[in-house]
């Protein structure tokens, strides 16, 4: 592919915080963190011939993340939306930075917000004005949990869940990744692995729930990173009826009681217990089960609830007021598990946008 013109444009995608307390796999929430890329294509000429993409990357996680396009996770997603329109390779001379302001490893959303962002880049590099259903459905092929992706398209908090599709799509839909994002060799170049498999349409539907203009989020964010399949290891295979009717009772009233003004604490705070994953995450998380049960809206005026955000090990409260003093206390609960931390106190995040540069 190739475009005749220079033109440049920009991507912004949100931090995510998902499960929310009961809302394991089914809940997400953005937030005002970002991931931004900044795009610049121009056409080659005598002086400046075809290139592969060049990616500079600051912020969060620029010592560690890849620059090579074949091996970078936002570029690679981005690939395979274009291979996906028989588009085969990025246009000449493409030149992208990214600036992270998300924490990786942490349950802000950081990979999922990368894959997102992948979409979007691809999307606007062949041209393609896919739906945003249809962008989602790219998303799910790589990010398999729905919550964070929906989250980090969509803005606000949303709701979302996986269809039941034919057999033919459910099929199409959960071919291992390695076949959606093969790992490439050295030697990669624009005839390797031409043909992915496309997703099928409509793999996931979502709603965007109300919120509460007066809510903010403070989030208390360890210094060490826990992965994703690590948290998801200790989970149980089975759960008894009374923890899924538990979280079930829960999730139906919290997704009204966060947009009702003003919000419920005592409501609220009930709402954001959970009996499926924090219980089994504690052993991970030093200090997890002392700062969700001792910090209270009778104890600290202005929280509405507290919760893992994600897999953790970030913890996220939701309040109206008394910010530092929550991020205070739930501070030196961590440090005297020897854990140090920081804490940001977010709005709640709008959608990806895409700004075309003049």
């Amino acid at each position: 592919m190739s475009d005749s013109e220079a033109r440049s444009f920009t991507i912004h995608v949100p931090a995510t915080s998902a499960n929310i307390g009961p809302g394991f796999d089914v809940v997400g929430l953005s937030l005002s963190l970002h991931v931004t890329l900044t795009v610049t294509i121009s056409p080659p000429t005598s002086g400046s011939p075809a290139s592969l993409p060049i990616i500079t990357h600051s912020g969060e996680g620029a010592s560690e993340v890849p620059l090579s396009p074949w091996k970078n996770l936002t570029t690679r997603v981005a690939l395979y939306v274009l291979r996906c329109h028989n588009i085969r390779s990025f246009p000449s001379n493409l030149s992208i930075h990214v600036n992270n302001e998300i924490p990786f490893g942490r349950g802000l959303g950081s990979s999922g917000a990368a894959v997102v962002a992948g979409v979007l880049l691809g999307n606007e590099l062949g041209r393609l004005n896919l739906p945003i259903g249809r962008m989602l459905d790219f998303a799910l092929m790589v990010e398999r949990h729905p919550d964070n992706v929906t989250a980090a398209l969509i803005g606000g908090f949303v709701g979302s869940y996986l269809r039941e599709l034919d057999r033919d799509a459910m099929e199409a839909s959960q071919v291992p990744l390695s076949e959606v994002l093969p790992e490439y060799p050295p030697n990669a170049g624009e005839d390797w692995g031409l043909h992915p498999p496309v997703p099928p349409t409509g793999i996931g539907h979502y709603v965007r729930f109300g919120w509460s203009d007066s809510i903010k989020a403070v989030t208390i964010i360890p210094r060490f990173e826990l992965s994703t399949a690590k948290a998801r290891g200790v989970l149980p295979k089975q759960y008894s009826r009374e923890d899924l009717v538990f979280n079930m009772q829960r999730l139906a009233v919290l997704t009204t009681a966060l947009g009702q003004t003003p919000p419920d604490p005592e409501l609220t705070y009930e709402a954001m217990k959970d009996r499926v994953h924090q219980p089994y995450r504690k052993p991970l998380i030093p200090g997890l089960l002392e700062i969700t049960s001792n910090i209270t809206p009778s104890s600290h005026p202005g929280l509405l609830g507290i919760c893992l955000s994600g897999a953790g090990p970030t913890i996220l409260a939701l309040a109206t007021g008394g910010f530092e003093a929550i991020a205070d206390d739930a501070s030196a609960i961590f440090r005297k598990e020897g854990v140090e931390v920081d804490w940001k106190l977010l709005e709640i995040g709008g959608a990806s946008i895409v700004e075309q540069n003049r």
